[in-house]
């Protein structure tokens, strides 16, 4: 008996030792490590989210809950962050028991405003959308594709709103129980005022199916808590106040609300930390990867076997040394050779081939190669050759993702946040600019040449890098046709400008900001603005951003108003870079009229796309070159720290990838509760414009007054202004009836008031009322009648 009863219980004994060894744990350590998993997961989802980490696993789980949930990925972090901050502040007596039913309805929640999130966006493409990772992401696809295909969309909608209004209740705990219970309280109170402290004790009914759990474990503690609940009586209160703390029920029916409050709390100020501290930044994922198309290697060797053979034919000796394969053209790098030449002392020396002897034989290699047109660089600069750039028979896209995502635009990213992408030059190699250190852009060529989506990949460049905190953007198009697309972004000052009347003041307004900033520099002691904002991220102040003026075309501002425009861009040129402040400007038109001395002086950087003469290319870069250019994209581009020409094909942004880019920044100016400028700031300086003419009409009266006629070309002399203000100046006195009406043919105007003793005005003197045009032609005449007559009579 004694050894098979030793045999059975050895493995009791066994499992109760394993048992005692594998939970080991208190509940409340268990619920500890459990919370603490939960809080670090839901911080690395949001890390990984909001693209702070990089890394394989980070991107891989940041495309699958953007795959998943879209916009909804957001959420999950900080789901994860309360049920941590849930498990964490649960006391040492409470039940750990999983309220599965309100899982199950907040999982439901969930994946209803995933649909409707998906339905609502309204996408021409519901599955690319969601493979792109907006809207609701396939879940939320998948409800919205089922709700419509079954119900069509807006029974679907409705559908979906009334199926989340009825997981609420069951979410949040609420149930008829506790609408009774409230009303009975109410009414209770209502009939017996002085029981108003004691009511709030009846509340506990709803969480009565925990307690019958837990009587089981607690049923000496029943016998306390009931004879103390009964008595109404008030000197039973002080007696009965901590007999609930001890017990079941007023643990159970108090604290997990209390404990939602606070997570809810505890959840939303980590969220706005971390928006201040690191802005979510678009990712690149918004644009298109472009394949670009490759340049055969047995072409390039033919095209370097017919250059030398020209040459040869020709009596110059010459070597392809070099071939760079770029997006348009394709480079031969030529080493010139060396001729026999019989020297002073009568002796054959070797000398090498001239360069303009090849740079001669342009068009006979246009003719060999059966392309055109040729560039020929004498000499590439850096090296002892000369640079033959022929056109490729097919062009490749040069996409803007492919050039910001090189090592060149990362490593300058990290120290210049205006780093802007370019394109590639003429080897394939990405080039990339600081806007900071040009300071100002200049950008010219004909009609559909690229002038417009260089631009667009600009500011798309400046997007991607810069929050609304650290960049404002001023935009000008007069064309009405490519910037306007971006008045949804937070990042403008004001909408698109695109009536005249407004620029000018526009300048106006932003070469006052100009001055404000030197003063606040001044008063600050620093010289500059990345000089301002260290301090102020020191001292925990407010840093100043960058301010970007865009100008689609200066052609018609100089048309408008030359000489404020002139003026004014001139200075903001000069003084503008410590500020913070940089301009681009394009233009159509390249004319000396256009592109003046003063604004090309002021503007070192400049772009040149195809011309339609040498002369236009002189005018933007000072040497010829640009009307070879091929068009769509192929550019020279001049930089200021160098003046030899760089030939670039720019990148490309399509319409959809701009698109994209401003729908996510309206999305997250609507998240982030920014408001999108409506109004904008210098309106106000176009008001104060036309009543600073008040000033001086009362100058312009008493030099009027002081001769027998005047014009606005004498307006012009005498009080230094330009021709628009001389000429509201010479409306105005017409109106006041100073001078008579403008008898036109370029004659000047009479004067009706004169005193040529008097220097001020006064307004009494003027009639009440501006006389008509034949009482002002008769006093002329008279006036004439009697100058006549004077001169008859001395003769």
């Amino acid at each position: 008996m004694s050894p098979r009863r030793a045999s059975k219980e050895q493995p009791k004994e066994s499992k109760n030792l394993g048992s005692r060894f594998a939970f080991k744990l208190s509940p409340k350590a268990q619920r500890e490590i459990l919370g603490i998993i939960f809080f670090l997961a839901g911080a690395l989802a949001l890390l990984t989210l909001l693209r702070v980490t990089r890394g394989t696993v980070g991107d891989l789980v940041a495309n699958l809950l953007h795959a998943l949930c879209g916009w909804g990925a957001y959420a999950l972090p900080f789901l994860a962050f309360g049920a941590g901050v849930f498990l964490l502040r649960r006391g040492d007596d409470a039940a750990t028991e999983i309220a599965w039913g309100r899982i199950f309805s907040g999982e439901v929640l969930f994946a209803v405003a995933l649909a409707l999130m998906h339905l609502l966006a309204a996408p021409t493409d519901p599955g690319a959308f969601a493979q792109r990772g907006e809207g609701g992401g396939f879940i939320g696809w998948a409800l919205a594709s089922a709700a419509t295909y079954f119900l069509g969309v807006t029974p679907g909608i409705v559908v979906l709103i009334i199926l989340g209004l009825l997981t609420l209740p069951a979410l949040v705990g609420f149930s008829t129980a506790h609408l009774r219970a409230w009303s009975n309280t109410l009414a209770e109170r209502a009939e017996h005022p002085e029981r108003a402290t004691p009511a709030p004790i009846k509340l506990p009914a709803p969480p009565r199916p925990k307690p019958d759990l837990t009587s089981l474990r607690r049923e000496p503690a029943a016998p306390k808590t009931q004879p103390t609940i009964n008595p109404p009586s008030v000197p039973a209160e002080p007696e009965r106040a901590p007999a609930p703390a001890s017990g079941a029920r007023p643990t159970l029916g108090t604290k997990p609300p209390m404990k939602t409050a606070t997570a809810s709390q505890t959840i939303l100020t980590p969220r706005n930390r971390a928006r201040r501290k690191a802005p979510a930044l678009p990712a690149l994922d918004i644009l298109d990867i472009a394949s670009e198309a490759k340049y055969g290697e047995t072409d390039a060797n033919r095209k370097a076997r017919l250059i030398e053979e020209t040459l040869a034919n020709f009596g110059i000796p010459a070597k392809v040394i070099e071939i760079h394969a770029g997006p348009t053209v394709t480079q031969f790098g030529l080493e010139p050779g060396f001729i026999e030449r019989r020297g002073s002392d009568g002796q054959m020396r070797p000398r090498k081939v001239s360069v303009n002897r090849i740079a001669a034989l342009q068009h006979d290699l246009e003719l060999a190669l059966a392309v055109a047109p040729i560039r020929i660089e004498t000499p590439v600069p850096g090296k002892p050759i000369v640079g033959i750039e022929v056109p490729n028979q097919s062009v490749s896209v040069v996409s803007l993702r492919g050039v910001m995502e090189a090592d060149a635009f990362k490593n300058k990213r990290k120290k210049n946040p205006l780093t802007i992408a370019l394109g590639r030059d003429v080897s394939g190699a990405s080039s990339v600019a600081d806007l900071g250190s040009m300071p100002h852009l200049l950008i010219a060529g004909a009609t559909g040449s690229g002038k417009s989506v260089c631009i667009n990949a600009i500011i798309a460049c400046l997007l991607f890098d810069n929050s609304p905190d650290d960049l404002r953007l001023i935009m000008v198009d007069p064309k009405r046709v490519e910037l306007v697309n971006f008045n949804d972004i937070p990042h403008l000052l004001g909408p698109v400008v695109v009536n005249m009347e407004e620029v000018v003041p526009c300048l106006r307004w932003l070469t006052r900001e100009m001055d404000n900033r030197f003063t606040l520099f001044a008063k600050e002691k620093v010289r500059n603005i990345d000089a301002f904002n260290e301090k102020m991220n020191k001292t925990n102040g407010d840093t100043m951003p960058y301010i970007v003026a865009l100008i689609d075309e200066l052609a018609d501002l100089m048309l408008a108003s030359p000489e404020e425009t002139e003026k004014l861009l001139t200075r903001l040129a000069q003084m503008a870079r410590a500020t913070g402040i940089h301009l681009v400007i394009a233009t159509q038109r390249p004319s000396v009229d256009v592109v003046t001395g003063l604004i090309k002086a002021n503007f070192p950087s400049r772009i040149s796309f195809a011309v339609t003469s040498s002369v236009d290319s002189r005018v933007v870069l000072d040497t010829m070159g640009a009307e070879k250019l091929l068009g769509k994209g192929d550019m020279l581009y001049m930089a200021s720290d160098s003046s030899k020409l760089m030939r670039l094909q720019g990148c490309f942004v399509s319409d959809d990838e701009l698109a994209r880019l401003v729908h996510f920044w309206r999305d997250k100016a609507i998240t982030d509760l920014r408001d999108i400028a409506r109004d904008a700031p210098w309106k106000d300086v176009s008001n104060a414009k036309e009543g600073s003419d008040d000033d001086l009409i009362e100058r312009a009266i008493g030099i009027v007054r002081q001769s027998d006629r005047t014009s606005i070309s004498f307006l012009q002399r005498k009080l230094g202004i330009g021709y628009p203000r001389a000429a509201r100046l010479m409306d105005q006195l017409e109106e006041r009836g100073v001078v008579g009406a403008d008898e036109g043919g370029g004659k000047s105007r009479g004067v009706l008031i004169q005193d040529k003793g008097a220097k001020h005005f006064d307004a009494a003197d003027a009639p009440p009322t501006r006389p008509d045009s034949a009482a002002q032609k008769s006093n002329t005449l008279t006036r004439f009648a009697d100058k006549f007559k004077a001169r008859v009579k001395s003769k």
